[in-house]
């Protein structure tokens, strides 16, 4: 039976490690009934925190400069949902706005007696939306449903109460259905996060999120989803697009305490690691040399973004721990480091050992923090792309809920 050390990255701590190995158990046990995963939790003992309860942290004053005019691109619908992680009734409240300014002015139009306002109907049916019929078998899909159920109904809620405060009196307009929707999604994702970010950010596929959102949309009524938007709502998105950023960096700099805080974990593992990095490499090589002891076949490092760095680090070592036949980084910054000449163990310009494991490395183009290695390490590591549908920083965190993935891992895994 194949072993595959679980290694994970940057900010992560027991609870979302926990669920991360879940999806890992689950995600390979559908492609390969052989593999027994292992687990190699750093983030406890080796993890960075603020040991002076944030002394370091400076008290922003009063007046300080908004900054920040860059705009986003309407036409991509990542910028829509990077958007909407911000504030998810932007696109519908800028939808309330264009449907005012079509009948030319802000003043509630007049309903003849008996007539039912119609957007009525779209508030009554977003309180009342389900996911029950949402299904994938098993897959990352029914985890993001199982996320998501218990918030759908607040989130419903909250979306009709908007549609009834903005839109009420005013005539029917095309498009609220999937914009609605949206909104829903977003704030239920929200609400799973928790109110502060507290928990770990939910590690959704784009192709479940847009299964998710069309089911949703159906069940508003809408139809004809050929493109993003459609109707009236084409084109709205833009001025909140453009009217968002100048405001978030002032927001940045009056919560700057509380965002510096929650970033601790993963900012600061990077941090420590690059002077306390030791440690993490210990619980790698324990972990290897204990699997190895085992006699349970064939030993992987499968290893996200920061593991990956360590788990390089540690087989370029002169004293590698012996047993591991493949080393797979997931989102991994490793062939930038030895690019910047920042990696422990080797040098920018020498060459992987020749005891050194294969090595795939993926990626998805979307996430900043993910980097290729074919031209970095010609002939030692094959790269792998996937595409999880998902704007970054998302696309960093969903790797592990995108099917394909393990797909592609299958056959490369060692019997």
């Amino acid at each position: 039976m194949t072993s595959v050390v679980f290694v994970h990255g940057t900010g992560v701590r027991a609870k979302s490690y926990e669920k991360s190995l879940a999806r890992v158990v689950s995600g390979l046990g559908r492609v390969r009934a052989d593999i027994r995963v292992v687990r190699c939790f750093w983030g406890e003992e080796h993890g960075a925190s603020l040991g002076l309860d944030g002394a370091s942290i400076p008290v922003r004053s009063k007046n300080r400069g908004a900054g920040g005019d860059e705009v986003l691109d309407e036409d991509d619908p990542l910028a829509v949902w990077a958007l909407l992680e911000v504030d998810p009734l932007a696109e519908l409240r800028e939808f309330a706005e264009a449907a005012k300014a079509r009948r030319g002015g802000g003043a509630r139009a007049g309903f003849a007696p008996g007539r039912q306002d119609p957007w009525q109907a779209v508030a009554d049916t977003a309180r009342g939306l389900s996911l029950e019929a949402v299904s994938d078998g098993g897959g990352s899909l029914d985890e993001l449903v199982a996320d998501l159920a218990p918030h759908l109904g607040p989130a419903g809620g909250r979306v009709a109460r908007e549609i009834s405060r903005t839109l009420g009196g005013t005539p029917p307009a095309d498009g609220i259905e999937a914009i609605a929707a949206r909104a829903v999604y977003a704030l239920a994702v929200q609400r799973a996060e928790g109110p502060h970010g507290d928990e770990e950010p939910l590690a959704v596929d784009g192709a479940d999120r847009d299964t998710v959102v069309g089911a949703l949309t159906d069940q508003l009524g809408g139809a004809g989803r050929g493109g993003f938007m459609a109707g009236a709502a084409k084109g709205v998105a833009v001025r909140a697009l453009n009217s968002y950023l100048s405001p978030l960096s002032s927001l940045a700099h009056t919560f700057r305490g509380g965002i510096t805080e929650g970033a601790v974990p993963a900012s600061g593992d990077i941090l420590r690691y690059q002077v306390r990095g030791a440690g993490v490499r210990a619980a790698i090589r324990a972990a290897v040399r204990d699997t190895v002891a085992s006699g349970d076949g064939p030993v992987v490092l499968l290893a996200h973004s920061l593991g990956g760095i360590a788990c390089v680090d540690l087989l370029a070592e002169p004293d590698p721990p012996a047993g591991v036949e493949l080393l797979v980084t997931v989102g991994s910054q490793a062939p930038f480091l030895y690019e910047l000449d920042a990696l422990t163990a080797l040098r920018r310009g020498e060459p992987l050992p020749g005891a050194f494991p294969r090595w795939i490395n993926v990626h998805d183009e979307q996430d900043l923090l993910g980097f290729v290695g074919e031209k970095v390490f010609p002939g030692r590591i094959t790269d792998l792309r996937v595409n999880t549908r998902q704007p970054f920083p998302r696309a960093h965190t969903s790797y592990f809920a995108h099917r394909r993935l393990y797909e592609l891992l299958a056959p490369e895994l060692p019997a």
